[in-house]
């Protein structure tokens, strides 16, 4: 296979390495989504679409300023970089309240090192983003897995059921996940208020990284945080602007928690150039988010052709869709690979899921999964 992720082909640590590697990360396997070159790559949930040209160029300016001056070290406040996003935000937040990262994997390891650690707690609720129980065991903080499902749908959650768990498990960082990954579904802004009310203590965090795919009136927790001071959401730009290979994550909270986060980064830990670039792409959001309609259209798109082909996609806020009713999911993830499409093979029996791609990608994947499906249906003997 082609570009195949070299990380995982060594397996797992254990003992027989010799090394003196933690108790609690032996037999474990790093964070790996396959990286396959095929046709239509729909596995990841990266924006499908290039970055524009005029978005483009203003990044390459914008580097070019940097380079002459990368013998200095960057500004270690991201100060610009900061009120860019604030102003992206909205909601009244200023620079003090905003937050940045090498990723939003980078900003949930750095809320992890601060509020959870050796003897603490975070609870999360499967099926979800799956680096936050893997962030958790980085950082030597519990993982508490949360149980979802509802009377009105198996991967849903209710204010009343999380406020319940989060009264019992007691943990130092709640996790949410809005719209949810793998299953793309939305939270109501209950839930998150019941969550910060069944504690006193907990950091509650709100991971948004797919919220500008949101279906109209979504709400974003962005509007809780006034008079909220434990509550912080996470963002990235690495999906709607079509950014994943910048690295670049973020949040907003109270300042005090971004105060907090400083005890725990790395020195300069966001470079000169990622700063100007994510700068520069900020101040064209609009040409950089044109796109989030078109993948939206897309989206929909395969939720209502796998409901005609008799599956059961479940109705997605995100830019992916899962979807169940397989036979042998693993059997169809082999079958669309032979055909040039990958998607995710995410771990829930009878279930895939796949990113919106173009409208040429979306009819490559359902030309590619109806073959599939008539391949692996059993057929019936006169």
């Amino acid at each position: 296979m082609a570009n195949a992720d070299v990380s995982t082909t060594s397996g797992t640590l254990d003992a027989q390495t010799g090394l003196p590697l933690r108790d609690d990360l032996r037999g474990r396997e790093p964070y790996g989504a396959p990286q396959i070159d095929v046709p239509v790559r729909l596995n990841t949930n990266e924006n499908s679409y290039d970055v524009p040209q005029d978005v483009a160029l203003a990044v390459v300016e914008a580097l070019a300023g940097q380079v002459r001056h990368l013998n200095r070290y960057p500004d270690r406040e991201l100060t610009e970089l900061r009120q860019e996003l604030a102003r992206y935000l909205g909601h009244g937040l200023d620079a003090a309240q905003v937050w940045a990262a090498n990723g939003s994997n980078e900003v949930l390891q750095q809320v992890l090192h601060a509020f959870g650690g050796p003897g603490r707690t975070a609870l999360g609720f499967t099926p979800s983003y799956s680096m936050h129980p893997i962030i958790a065991s980085t950082t030597a903080t519990g993982w508490v897995d949360g149980l979802r499902g509802t009377p009105s749908g198996a991967f849903d959650l209710d204010a009343a059921g999380v406020a319940e768990q989060v009264r019992r498990h007691d943990p130092e960082v709640v996790m949410l996940c809005s719209p949810n990954n793998p299953t793309g579904t939305a939270l109501g802004l209950d839930v998150v208020r019941a969550a910060y009310e069944a504690t006193d203590h907990a950091v509650v965090v709100v991971d948004e990284a797919y919220e500008e795919f949101a279906r109209a009136g979504t709400p974003s927790a962005l509007t809780l945080l006034p008079g909220r001071p434990r509550l912080v959401v996470t963002r990235t730009m690495s999906k709607a602007f079509a950014l994943a290979g910048a690295r670049v994550g973020y949040l907003a909270a109270d300042a005090a928690v971004c105060d907090a986060l400083r005890l725990v980064r790395l020195p300069y830990h966001l470079s000169s150039l990622t700063q100007a670039a994510a700068v520069a792409a900020l101040r064209r959001a609009p040409s950089l988010l044109a796109t989030v309609q078109a993948l939206r259209e897309q989206r929909d798109r395969v939720v209502a052709e796998l409901s005609a082909l008799g599956l059961q996609p479940v109705p997605s806020d995100a830019n992916f869709v899962l979807f169940g009713g397989l036979a042998d999911a693993a059997a169809t993830w082999r079958g669309l690979l032979d055909h040039g499409v990958l998607v995710r093979d995410v771990g829930i029996a009878h279930h895939l899921r796949v990113s919106a791609g173009t409208p040429e990608e979306t009819t490559a994947f359902l030309d590619a999964l109806t073959a599939t499906l008539d391949d692996t249906t059993p057929k019936e003997h006169p």
